[in-house]
């Protein structure tokens, strides 16, 4: 049997304990949210949907070999918005592959935020961190920052405008280096 003493000191040991966790994971979270990308004010899902082109991205492996990349954002009458990826495989004239998924609006975003499903029940993050004003490019990626894409609606960009965006990249904490270009030059990717 434990006398007082050793009760309490077990007591103490276990609140210190608690307490040193409780700090650490407190400070973790602090210094995570003060990392966290910044996204746009909000967006206008009318506008948003459509067909975008993928100018550029961090390479992920289910884009490897992707060529002429493009997402395509439908709204729907239910509470997601349909995506379709496609891609040409391995060239520019190979199999055309095409992932569909659903896309969900993060509560209180001002839709700035999605949840993106391709698999159930994952759903990743989505978010909107720079748009221009006439909807003409987008610039999507994550709070991780492993991945980032650059989207636009016509297959290529003015190349002065793709160094502005590199720019905006670079400030949100992203490294502009580790964008891959993507090959746009399809006929018709469909």
């Amino acid at each position: 049997m434990f006398s007082r003493c050793e009760q309490v000191k077990n007591v103490f040991m276990k609140k210190y304990l608690i307490f040193i966790v409780t700090s650490i994971i407190f400070l973790t979270s602090c210094k995570t949210m003060e990392n966290v990308p910044t996204t746009v004010q909000s967006v206008d899902l009318n506008r948003y949907a459509g067909k975008w082109y993928e100018i550029a991205a961090y390479p992920q492996r289910f884009e490897k070999g992707c060529h002429c990349t493009t997402a395509e954002y439908i709204l729907t009458k239910k509470k997601y918005i349909r995506v379709i990826n496609r891609c040409r495989k391995d060239s520019v004239t190979g199999n055309l592959k095409v992932a569909k998924g659903k896309a969900f609006v993060v509560p209180g975003s001002n839709n700035a935020k999605l949840k993106v499903q391709f698999f159930w029940p994952f759903r990743g993050d989505y978010w909107i961190l720079d748009l221009a004003s006439d909807y003409s490019y987008v610039v999507v990626g994550d709070p991780s920052r492993k991945y980032l894409w650059i989207l636009a609606r016509q297959p290529k960009i003015d190349p002065e405008l793709y160094s502005k965006i590199l720019e905006k990249i670079r400030e949100k904490g992203y490294d502009p280096s580790g964008l891959v270009r993507t090959v746009q030059e399809c006929q018709q990717v469909r």
